[in-house]
């Protein structure tokens, strides 16, 4: 009997210290945890990823190669038909870095405006003068021809009377605005002639002012 007993009480306390085991060993992980978790103020948590240099920061990706010379070719031409396209828009803006050297300058500038804030007679030049081809083909009757003969002489004259007109207010607001300038006048005057018999729509560069802004 007394054998027996003994035999229960040690089960008993195995079995109580295999049960034990488990929290214990919870508790201890848990330990461990709020250790681990105990992080210094400067810790700081990573990324994700590594950090990328200074010099490879900002660097732009290359372009692959060509694999052909037709490849190259087309290449090129989309470049240049990309440029000229920005040079043109640049132009029509009036961008003074983007303008041929004739139209540079402020007193070319004032020339444009003055001529694109009228409205110019030398504009329907080229339309009279094919008014006047088709009139005075021989198939055409007398009178038509008559007609368009003289209309051709009241063009050329209308034309040459607003050109001289142009380019009077052209001198005067040229002496009042730049009254030191060295730049020939002469070719201010041609300019200006040259502009107003141009259509306003293809304009190089585009108009700037509206017809009847005052300069």
């Amino acid at each position: 009997m007394p054998t027996l007993f003994r035999r229960k009480s040690n089960d008993l306390v195995a079995n109580a210290e295999v049960a034990s085991a488990p929290e214990v060993h919870e508790a201890a992980e848990a330990d461990e945890g709020s250790l681990g978790d105990a992080k210094p103020r400067s810790y700081t948590p990573g990324k994700g990823r590594a950090t990328p240099k200074r010099k490879d920061a900002g660097r732009r990706v290359a372009e692959a190669p060509p694999k052909n010379r037709r490849e190259a070719y087309r290449r090129l031409r989309e470049k240049d038909r990309a440029e000229r396209a920005e040079n043109r828009a640049a132009m029509l803006a009036g961008r003074e870095d983007k303008l041929l050297p004739r139209d540079r300058g402020p007193e070319r500038r004032l020339v444009r405006d003055i001529v694109d804030s009228r409205r110019n007679i030398g504009t329907m030049f080229f339309v009279g003068a094919l008014i006047v081809i088709i009139g005075s083909m021989k198939s055409m009757p007398v009178p038509v021809q008559v007609a368009a003969n003289l209309f051709w002489v009241f063009l050329a004259l209308a034309v040459i009377v607003d050109s001289f007109l142009l380019c009077r207010k052209v001198r005067r607001l040229m002496k009042e605005r730049f009254p030191k300038t060295t730049t020939r006048m002469g070719g201010h005057y041609f300019y200006a002639i040259m502009r107003s018999i141009t259509f306003r729509r293809i304009r190089m560069p585009a108009p700037q002012v509206k017809i009847g802004d005052k300069i």
